[in-house]
């Protein structure tokens, strides 16, 4: 049985939180400033010394420093010593630095077939009509065996389905050119943004957030990780069995909202689909945190929210625990709030109607402790204080305590450019993800037939072996003689083009004219009957 972690005490007061309930995920919350971020820190290395890996989102590039040992500063220690708390142990976690730019760390990919079309069109913030659209390409593709890997095969497929939209009406439904423009757009933008590079191969193998590693020895060798999936290369850590803390740097990240939120759902809906079910455990097998959750939930449709509600409910029994974090406990929607056994609450400030409104939501989803007022405790929390109810033994909410979150014995801070080169070299996935892979796809299918179509036939929608049917064929070169005749004619005549417009001629211009000038019916008739002589019959008559 894994030992509790203790969170946060004053006094004789202790704040543990199970590691057999951890796995029913948690809250923290607090304005800006309070010490949400430590609280993050401290939980993440505590889970990590259990063995537990850990997965987090940088936002403000400051969590890499748990992968060093601590050295506190003076105000620190004054600070513990005036809370009656002892300076905490020093230590560092094993620690893989992940970059969906790869900047300041390996590459995280993931194909535009393995997103899927709900969480692309929030990346892409798709009406309901436009997001239809998307999903009929998506069809489109997987029933023609055009791989979709990243955005410039989706690309293609788009201008592939909006330039022969008419052969899939019948089976697929319509296809709207508008919403094919909308789609391409956004697309744009996203690319824009630096997302083509988050789509595309190698993709992530989520086995790889899961693992642990053993005490680094004294000599050169590597040792041998340990963990779910298999890796390369290794890293230092300092004790055995320390669960591997994955960081993924998000402060340029989050200069794309919807990227960095569809990106974090993508992850979650991935541990969903791929864990198998493993009931309750003494610890979890991952524990994920959501910084600034609010962006989840931002302008979400309500598909969407029902989806994360479903995958939180869930992922629980396959050993995940999930963890959100935000300033304000009314960001999330209250079914998903109601899946959040582990609070811990840092001050809110009470300024606006919303705050006010945030403050009371929060005290009345604590638990309530006889002597304490919790709302008005909640505006009076200092720097690193909260209020916490984590579940007990019975998986009840224990009482509320008014405490003082420990702080963790890693460094607190950034790390050097030097020392985040140096993990990344000793790194368990050094080498695997570093390298782009651009194999055929539907990009190189769909190019590679129109390259090879005739001129003037079919374009994207001519395919070898006849998975789409061509467009018309080219026209037949007109002969060598007669020349200076035929180009005579279609002066003094006009012309049809070939989608079946008419240019008029010299003749028929002064037709026209003499048709404008006549005022009686009997005229009108003389000249349609001299039109239709002049081109052949192709004038209509009434009978």
């Amino acid at each position: 049985m894994a030992d509790p972690i203790l969170l946060a005490r004053h006094g004789d007061t202790e704040c543990l939180l199970l590691p057999a309930l951890a796995n029913r995920h948690g809250l923290v919350t607090g304005a800006t400033g309070t010490g949400k971020t430590i609280t993050l820190q401290k939980l993440a290395e505590s889970f990590s010394q259990l063995g537990v890996p850990v997965f987090m989102a940088d936002v403000k590039g400051d969590l890499t420093g748990i992968s060093q040992p601590g050295n506190p500063g003076e105000k620190l220690l004054a600070t513990l010593k005036d809370r009656g708390i002892a300076p905490p142990e020093k230590l560092a976690c094993p620690t893989t630095l992940w970059d969906v730019f790869g900047e300041q760390g390996h590459p995280v990919r993931a194909t535009v077939s393995d997103m899927g079309p709900l969480l692309l069109a929030r990346m892409l913030a798709l009406n309901e009509t436009q997001a239809g659209v998307l999903q009929m390409v998506f069809k489109i593709a997987d029933d023609h065996g055009l791989l979709l890997l990243d955005l410039k095969d989706l690309r293609a497929m788009l201008q592939h389905v909006g330039d022969n939209a008419s052969q899939f009406t019948t089976q697929y439904g319509n296809v709207s050119a508008a919403s094919i423009g909308a789609i391409q757009r956004g697309l744009l933008q996203i690319e824009a943004q630096g997302g083509d590079k988050f789509f595309g191969e190698p993709m992530l193998n989520i086995a790889d957030f899961m693992q642990t590693m053993d005490e680094a020895p004294t000599s050169p060798a590597a040792p041998a990780p340990q963990g779910d999936a298999s890796a390369l290369g290794s890293g230092p850590a300092l004790r055995t069995g320390l669960g591997v803390i994955n960081v993924l740097a998000a402060d340029k990240l989050m200069n794309a909202p919807r990227l960095y939120a569809t990106f974090l759902l993508w992850m979650l809906s991935e541990l969903f689909e791929t864990l198998p079910e493993v009931g309750d455990l003494d610890k979890p097998k991952l524990v994920f945190f959501f910084d600034e959750a609010h962006l989840l939930f931002k302008d979400a449709p309500d598909a969407l929210v029902e989806r994360i509600e479903l995958v939180v409910r869930l992922v629980r029994s396959k050993g995940v625990g999930v963890y959100f974090v935000t300033q304000n406990p009314l960001d999330i929607p209250d079914t998903v709030l109601g899946q959040l056994g582990n609070r811990v609450q840092h001050a809110l400030r009470a300024f606006t109607p919303r705050d006010q409104k945030a403050v009371k939501s929060a005290a009345d989803t604590m638990r309530a402790k006889p002597g304490l007022d919790i709302a008005t405790a909640i505006t009076e929390l200092a720097v690193g204080e909260a209020l916490v109810s984590l579940l007990d033994e019975k998986g009840r909410p224990s009482v509320t305590e008014r405490v003082f979150v420990l702080p963790p014995g890693s460094q607190i801070g950034p790390i050097t450019p030097a020392q985040r080169q140096a993990l990344m070299a000793n790194s368990l996935v050094a080498g695997v993800y570093d390298q782009p892979l651009d194999r055929e796809s539907a990009y190189e299918k769909l190019t590679g037939r129109a390259a090879a179509a005739p001129a003037g036939g079919g374009g994207l929608a001519a395919e070898a072996g006849g998975v789409f049917k061509g467009g018309p064929a080219a026209p037949a070169p007109a002969p060598a003689d007669g020349g200076l005749l035929d180009g005579l004619k279609d002066v003094l005549f006009g012309t049809t083009g070939p989608r079946g417009g008419r240019h008029p001629g010299l003749a028929e211009k002064a037709a026209q004219s003499a048709v404008r000038s006549m005022g009686s019916a009997f005229g009108r008739e003389i000249i349609r009957g001299v039109l239709g002589s002049i081109l052949g019959g192709g004038g209509s008559r009434r009978r």
